[in-house]
Formats: structure tokens, sequence, C-alpha cells
């Protein structure tokens, strides 16, 4: 019926086309007064806002992607592709959302809500080139989402070209945001412009800090850029963190729980891995507790859940069917049940304060900043992600080990940056690691370790499917709409990068 009625209207304007009197009434017609004309700015702001941020994090076993990619957890319903290092054909679907941002600015009510959303607009542009890049290289950009000016198919700009305009786009946020007025549509700030101007300036730093291979480039002038936009105002405590909370109806309850509002039939697969256990039981860090259940089988033996101990990992990168028989014999660990039964168990973070802290300690160790040292900025991440647990786990679920003040006050000299500069930044990302658990669902673990070579993963040839299995993948693949309906601009782009094979073993510009 749809169909035939969508018929009957392409017939009617056919005939229509060249009167123009024609076509005035059927505009009048297909007007309904009673309704907007146009979207608001508000209502766009929204839509924008929940594609990156809540539409991002993804419910059940979507959910723990990135975490297997990342090596947090291992898989045992099956072989997982992303704990056994295969990569796959992406899409750029994320970048669809960007022709809304165009009408969010041009139907604000006032030139100074224009301003607003011109700058929380170019933050979300760079946010979501910066993330599409970051898996394959080359990518459009300059004329990338022109489909409505009649250009479908868009040229490939090269990785640093994006970069580039992505360092310009935040540049341009912290501008525009500096003198702006709050808005509405924002779930995540409540409209507030300046958390949106220290979210944009601490994801340039992000940004920064992936450029640390580029610091030879002039055009780029990685450091003092970095110097720049670290004196501008940052996010403060996690409070500022780009985060979304949860609440008890289905849809939108915490990704990982199993409630009445929402069940998730996943909850008995995933293991967790001695790269997040171990550091913690080395150094006596309860945030173990509170991520972790203990081992049934070193309860069983007479530990209790207090002792770091009763915590065993597995190492992902074993055979799925050695991972399975451990499991079976009670020697691995589930996540915390507070992931399972709290419809609200925690925030989760797209980029955290916590994460700005150990990028400026990095920061400092590589000789970036001065004015204050790295164990400074590396103690306030650790104690951040240690306050913001304890805000929001309660006590009942840290088997024992809660933290106080005082213990987090403390935890951090414990653990001080030292040696060389290298194991200071292993250190570093290290903890910027345990605090990533179930959090910056957009593989930013993976890309940590992509970038430094921390954790340091393990390397199974007898399980790792990546071709060849001798190294692990890079890249994922461009997608496959590219191919089928771009092919000459994604052909070329192989070609620049990759001598024409789309390799998820090749190196892109960024790592090289």
């Amino acid at each position: 019926m749809t169909k035939h009625i969508s018929k009957i209207a392409a017939m009617a304007i056919a005939v229509c086309v060249g009167f123009s009197s024609c076509t005035k009434k059927f505009d009048t017609i297909n007007t309904n007064p009673d309704k907007a004309s146009s979207a608001s700015s508000e209502w766009l702001a929204t839509n924008i806002l929940t594609s990156v941020t809540s539409k991002d994090i993804s419910q059940g076993t979507n959910f723990r992607q990135p975490f297997t990619l990342g090596k947090y957890i291992g898989w045992t319903e099956l072989v997982s592709d992303y704990q056994y290092n295969r990569m796959i054909r992406v899409d750029f679907g994320r970048l669809l959302v960007l022709r809304d941002v165009e009408p969010m600015i041009k139907n604000a009510g006032n030139e100074n809500l224009k301003k607003t959303y011109e700058g929380f607009g170019h933050f979300i542009r760079a946010w979501q080139f910066f993330q599409t890049t970051m898996q394959v290289g080359d990518i459009p950009y300059t004329e990338a989402v022109q489909g409505s000016a009649g250009l479908i198919k868009a040229k490939y700009d090269t990785q640093k070209e994006v970069f580039r305009g992505i360092l310009n786009e935040l540049d341009q946020a912290d501008e525009l945001l500096s003198g702006a007025v709050n808005f509405s549509g924002d779930f995540i700030y409540q409209g507030d412009v300046d958390k949106w101007r220290r979210l944009a300036n601490s994801f340039q730093l992000y940004v920064l800090i992936n450029l640390y291979k580029k610091t030879d480039d002039t055009e780029l002038d990685v450091i003092n850029k970095f110097k720049t936009v670290a004196a501008r105002p940052l996010m403060r405590d996690f409070n500022d963190n780009f985060a979304v909370t949860y609440t008890a109806s289905a849809g939108y309850c915490y990704p990982w729980s199993s409630t009445p509002a929402q069940l998730n039939s996943f909850l008995s697969y995933p293991v967790l891995s001695s790269y997040l256990l171990d550091p913690m039981k080395a150094t006596a860090d309860r945030r173990l507790f509170y991520m972790a259940e203990p081992s049934p089988a070193q309860i069983a033996a007479g530990q209790t859940a207090s002792d770091y101990s009763a915590y065993l990992g597995i190492d992902p990168a074993d055979e799925l069917g050695v991972i399975v028989t451990n499991k079976n014999a009670g020697k691995f660990c589930a996540v915390n049940k507070r992931y399972e039964e709290m419809y609200n168990a925690e925030p989760v973070g797209l980029l955290n304060y916590w994460d700005i802290q150990f990028i400026l300690a990095e920061a400092a160790v590589r000789g970036w900043i001065s004015g204050a040292d790295a164990q400074t900025f590396y103690a306030n991440g650790i104690k951040s992600h240690m306050q913001f647990l304890k805000k929001y786990a309660p006590a009942s679920y840290a088997h024992g080990m809660a933290m106080d003040d005082n213990y987090i006050n403390d935890f951090p000299a414990t653990i001080a940056l030292t040696g060389t500069a290298d194991n200071q930044i292993k250190q570093i990302i290290t903890q910027k690691y345990i605090a990533g658990f179930f959090q910056n669902s957009d593989y930013t673990a993976w890309y940590e370790n992509r970038r430094t070579g921390y954790p340091v993963f393990t390397l199974n040839t007898s399980t790792n499917l990546n071709t060849p299995a001798s190294v692990f993948p890079l890249r994922w693949m461009y997608p496959q709409k590219e191919l089928d309906y771009n092919a000459g601009n994604v052909t070329k782009a192989l070609q620049d990068q990759f001598n024409g094979n789309d390799d998820p073993s090749n190196a892109m510009w960024l790592l090289k």
C-alpha cells in the first residue's frame, strides 16, 4: 500500500514539473500548519548527542566487544573474533549524524545560540572523524557528508589532513564556546557550555598524544600545540566526564545489567583477564574487588573473597578449550555482580577526567610540558578513578575491601613512577588500562596498546586469527559499501597507503 501511494505521488510530481502554479498548490496542500517545517536546534542537538553517546555504547554482548579486543576479558561462548584478533570491515555510519550539524546551527533562535551550536558542532565533527580515521587511516573529510549537495562519491583525505582538520575544529570549538551561552537539548552536561569547552580541550589533548610519533612534523607542531591546549580550561574532576548515566527503564539501563527492566542473557560467558587482574594483585589495589568476583576454585580451597590470591585471571590468547576447561574447574573470575545487578552500576564515560590526567602525566614524562611533575598527574588519575568507584559502587559489592579516603590518598605513592621514561610510560598506561575497564567503549585500550605496546599482550601464533599469525593487526578494513559505491576513491586511498592491499596488518600514517 505504501509503495502504491509513493508511485501515485511520484506521478503527480512528474505531471507538475514546469508548472509553477501546480508546484505551489502541491506545496500548500502538503504543508501541515500545525507542525514545524524544520527540526528545532534543541531536537537536533539531542539526536546528535544520542548517536554519539548512548547509541554508541552498545547493550548486552555488543557492549563487551571493545573490552574483548582490549583483552580485558575472554569469551567462553564460542571463538570470538576480537579476542583472537580477527579484524572485520567497518562502516562509516557514525558520520551520517553529521548531516544534522548544519541545520542545528541554522535553526538556532538567535546569534548567541548559533555560536553555541556551532562550537558544539565542531566538537561533534572532530569526535566522529577521529573515531573513524583511527580505525582505518585515510577517510573522506573535506567532501564527507555532502550528499544533499550532490556529492555522493567523496574523495579521501590523507590521515594527516584529517588530523589537521580535527585539531582546527577543536580550536574553533574552544574559541566559540568560550563566549557562548548555555543551550537546550543536552542530556550530558545540561547545556553547560563551560563543560563542553573543557571537554573539547581535553579531547584535543587525547588527539595530540596519539600524534606522539609525529613530533618532527613542523606543520603539526605537536609539542607546542599540546602546551597551548594544556593551558586552556580542562576537565576538573570525574563530574566533568563525557559520560552516560542510566535509569531503570528498558533501553536506558546500564549496558551489562540484567534486571526486570532489561535482561542480559550473556552473563555467564565473560572471564576476566590476567592483564587486568594481575597488576592490581601485585600492588594490593583494592579496585580489584570492585571489578571481579573471586575464583570459585580458590574459595573452595579455603581462601576468602577479601584475599587477593582468590582472584585468577586467564590469558585471552589461550585456546578457547583451555579457557573453558579452567572455567569449568572454577579457575577463573567473573565480572563483579554489581555490573549485572544494578541498573545504574556506574556512568559509562567515552572520555574521562582520569584519562586526561594520565595523558598529562605521559606528556610530562616525554618533556612536552612543565610546571607540574608527572607523578602529580598520575596520582590524580588514580585517585579520581578510585573516588569514582567509591561513589557509584556500594560497599556491599567490594568483598569486604571497600576503599576509604585515607586508602585512596595514600595508594598512589605505593606505586610511584620510577626508572626510565619508558618504564614510567608503562606504569601510566597500566593505570590507564585499569581505569578503562567497562569504560571508554570506543576501543581506547586497544588503541593505547597499538600506540605504546602496553599492556604487553601475548602473541599466540596458534590462536591468533590475524594474517599473518606472527603479528597483531593494526587496523580494520574499509567498508564494503565504499568498495561498492565509491570504489575509485577508496581504491586510490588503499594504493596511496598500503600498495593497494586492504590488510589489517598494515600500519597507517599515524603509526609510522
